[in-house]
């Protein structure tokens, strides 16, 4: 972890995450709309250390959002010295200029730990700032090639949801901002926190940022989700024990054949992968937040053994779980 976003995170144990919204004129509404939804609703169930939230102009004057709104903003970009994830929500059009002003306070914030994050379009705001030079990055699949044309320093990830670059994070089209913004309160807050929102938003819980964005069937209709999301309830709080598709079927009452395909069609994936997605990151919690041994994380992430933890975790993170947990678990550096 490099020492200025080691320090930063450090300073976030001492005081709830600071999330700065950019605003301008010609703001897209509902991808501004996401980051106030996951990061910007009270939530008195989540305790006292729940995200701060404000919202920073761009623009001098009036701000226009799509659909006829008027955004009033609670400053400026002098906001964006003081916050621990920027959310750039879109941005009003590929060929329309990123100010200088803009590209600037986003490295600054950048330089010293800042997290910096884009939904759909935002992703060129990032890109004109240079942040993204020789980083992954993604965008909604409409604008790959705009993107790869224009910036062949970045390394453009095509079809997926999101892309986690550490300090970086980018998300395909729009409603893969949701699923990158529950990324992120995962990976601040832990797992149920994540869950406890999906809820909320009667959405999946968790939807891994390398799945397509582009889905061949629609998605489950309302009766399917309500069932499934007892499942993953359930699934979330018996990740150690094994399960099949004939155990999940049965307890959803479908038959195999139907359970795969509505389950498919409620979170883009098979259970198969699913299950281990949600095991990695349990795992990766009890890294960041336990004192655990590697064999005992195994045994209650329900991979039975080190080695095969191992195994997967080195697959889907290119780390040992060692390596992981030296690099970014806190509790060895707390009194």
């Amino acid at each position: 972890m490099p020492e200025n976003r080691k320090k930063m995170t450090m300073l976030r144990q001492l005081s709830p995450p600071q999330v700065v919204v950019l605003a301008y004129d010609g703001l897209c509404t509902f991808e501004f709309g996401v980051a106030v939804e996951v990061f910007g609703l009270p939530r008195p169930e989540m305790g006292d250390d729940w995200y701060r939230f404000a919202v920073a102009a761009v623009d001098e004057g009036e701000l226009r959002a799509t659909g006829g709104i008027r955004i009033l903003a609670d400053g400026d970009l002098r906001l964006l010295e003081h916050a621990d994830l920027i959310v750039v929500p879109g941005w009003r059009g590929m060929d329309s200029s990123v100010p200088e002003a803009l590209c600037n306070a986003l490295r600054q914030a950048s330089a010293r730990g800042c997290q910096v994050m884009s939904i759909c379009s935002g992703v060129f705001v990032l890109a004109a700032s240079g942040l993204l030079d020789g980083r992954r990055a993604t965008t909604h699949w409409r604008y790959i090639e705009t993107l790869k044309s224009r910036f062949p320093a970045i390394d453009v990830v095509e079809d997926v949801l999101y892309q986690d670059e550490g300090d970086i994070l980018t998300s395909a089209g729009s409603a893969a901002g949701i699923d990158l913004c529950l990324h992120v309160v995962r990976r601040d807050f832990g797992m149920e926190a994540a869950n406890r929102v999906a809820r909320r938003l009667v959405i999946p819980p968790h939807r891994d940022g390398s799945q397509t964005q582009q889905l061949s069937r629609p998605v489950a209709q309302l009766r399917e989700s309500q069932r499934f999301g007892q499942l993953f309830d359930f699934l979330h709080q018996h990740l150690a024990q094994p399960h099949s598709v004939d155990s999940l079927s049965r307890r959803v009452g479908m038959s195999q054949r139907t359970f795969l395909r509505r389950f498919q069609d409620a979170t883009g994936t098979t259970p198969t992968r699913w299950l281990l997605n949600e095991r990695l990151l349990r795992a990766k919690d009890y890294l960041e937040n336990s004192r655990l041994s590697i064999d005992s994380i195994a045994e209650q992430t329900g991979f039975g053994q080190a080695a095969t933890l191992r195994h997967h975790f080195r697959q889907h993170f290119a780390l040992s779980p060692a390596q992981y947990r030296k690099q970014f678990a806190l509790s060895s550096e707390r009194p």
